[in-house]
């Protein structure tokens, strides 16, 4: 049996209400985010090609410089966030997506487009490690999974939204569709600024510690670091969604009906998987199962090849798998930094898979470019799962995915004495 209740049965808004007005603020958070985001990330390569003429070298460099800009600052936007408190990251980041959005809309020299992209990604850096912090604190350890299984829902709900509203928009001009998304962003940014409780500042706990004992407790977290590297291997997986099918898929028409096979059975099905799961499994049983589930996603379209049946059975499982580890995986890190720094345990985690998916995907394309459309991609895909889910069962095994007994707190002011310079040697 699980360690955490089973979540009530309801429908996602139900079962929102039940949450305090801070906890669907953050639901709204992230469908807005998402909405906005997808609204218009989509369709940017496609502007820059067409409508600016752009070279692709100048489109990848765009494009890449924005996921660069994400992957590459969410330890430190954790950090941030740890020290400063959890809205002024939330807001900032919203606010600097709105100015950058804004910037899309008009930007055509490189120099411009580039910083525009650059500010879209730092906005997710700083706000993606808070927003997650912010909702393990206030969904309390009791209800930590529902809360993220919640989150997840609205998650993919946007991800459903956002291009479908694109779509609308861009068919009228891009520039419409980056005045809407950046409008939503600056929208969402006065709500969360009137709105938002002050949680947070960490670094009030940590006395003395200051900064150089945050990213020591963090960086010198063995077991965190491991669960980080088993886990990299369900983000390369799921990012398959946006690379390998849709190659294989090889037309538009199949490769939107994998993101709406997706995200549907994220929205029908969330809820329901999240609490037969807390009702028999425990919380690392969850986790094995979620990335064996995703490894065993691409046997489909190795039995079936590249036809309809193989891909969309592939992505409804991969989005099944999904909902079955999210919840877990996200209240995991929670458990696994002891409730200290939190934001900055997320920023690192989100660091740590965002190098694997670059790594992933990178060996996916040799692959695919090697073998063709042979089954070989897809079994070593699978091969990805079993051996991360097998990571995940040995670090289980040992009990090293329990959650660790809080630390002591730490005196705002510790007394000073001759013995205090001396160093304890159960603590190096």
């Amino acid at each position: 049996m699980s360690t955490t209740a089973a979540p009530p049965k309801g429908g996602i808004w139900k079962q929102s209400r039940t949450f305090d007005p801070a906890v669907r603020l953050l639901f709204l958070n992230q469908l807005t985010i998402n909405l906005g985001f997808y609204m218009l990330m989509p369709f940017l390569a496609a502007h820059l090609a067409d409508g600016l003429g752009m070279a692709a070298w100048a489109v990848g460099l765009i494009l890449g410089a924005r996921n660069l800009s994400q992957q590459g600052m969410f330890l430190v936007g954790g950090a941030l966030a740890d020290r400063l408190g959890f809205k002024p990251l939330i807001v900032a980041g919203c606010a600097l997506r709105t100015a950058g959005f804004g910037a899309l809309a008009f930007a055509q020299s490189l120099p411009v487009l580039l910083a525009a992209s650059l500010a879209t990604g730092l906005a997710g850096a700083l706000f993606n490690p808070a927003v997650r912090a912010f909702l393990a604190a206030e969904a309390g350890e009791a209800r930590r999974v529902e809360a993220f299984a919640l989150f997840n829902a609205y998650y993919q709900a946007g991800i459903l939204l956002g291009p479908l509203v694109g779509v609308a928009l861009t068919g009228v001009s891009f520039r419409l569709t980056c005045g809407v998304a950046a409008v939503l962003f600056a929208g969402l940014t006065l709500v969360q600024l009137r709105h938002l409780p002050v949680r947070g500042r960490e670094a009030d706990r940590a006395g003395g510690d200051g900064g150089r004992g945050q990213f020591r407790t963090v960086l010198a977290h063995r077991t965190f670091w491991l669960f980080s590297l088993a886990m990299t291997g369900s983000y390369v997986l799921s990012f398959q969604v946006y690379l390998a099918l849709p190659l294989a898929a090889g037309g538009t028409g199949l490769t939107t009906a994998l993101f709406v096979v997706s995200a549907l059975v994220a929205l029908a099905g969330q809820l329901r998987i999240t609490a037969w799961c807390a009702a028999r499994l425990p919380r690392e049983r969850c986790l094995v199962l979620g990335l064996a589930l995703m490894g065993a996603a691409f046997l489909l379209p190795a039995a079936f090849g590249r036809g309809v049946v193989g891909l969309l059975l592939c992505a409804a499982v991969l989005a099944v798998a999904n909902a079955v580890l999210y919840p877990y995986e996200m209240d995991t890190v929670v458990a696994l930094s002891r409730g200290r720094w939190v934001a900055t345990h997320y920023g690192l985690y989100n660091t740590v898979c965002g190098i694997g998916i670059t790594l992933g995907n990178l060996g996916t394309g040799v692959l695919l470019d090697v073998t063709g459309w042979s089954v070989v991609p897809w079994l070593a895909l699978f091969a990805v799962g079993l051996l991360c889910a097998g990571a995940l069962a040995l670090l289980s095994r040992g009990g090293r995915l329990a959650a660790p007994p809080p630390e002591p707190p730490v005196p705002p002011n510790p007394p000073k004495s001759p013995e205090a310079s001396e160093p304890d040697p159960g603590t190096a």
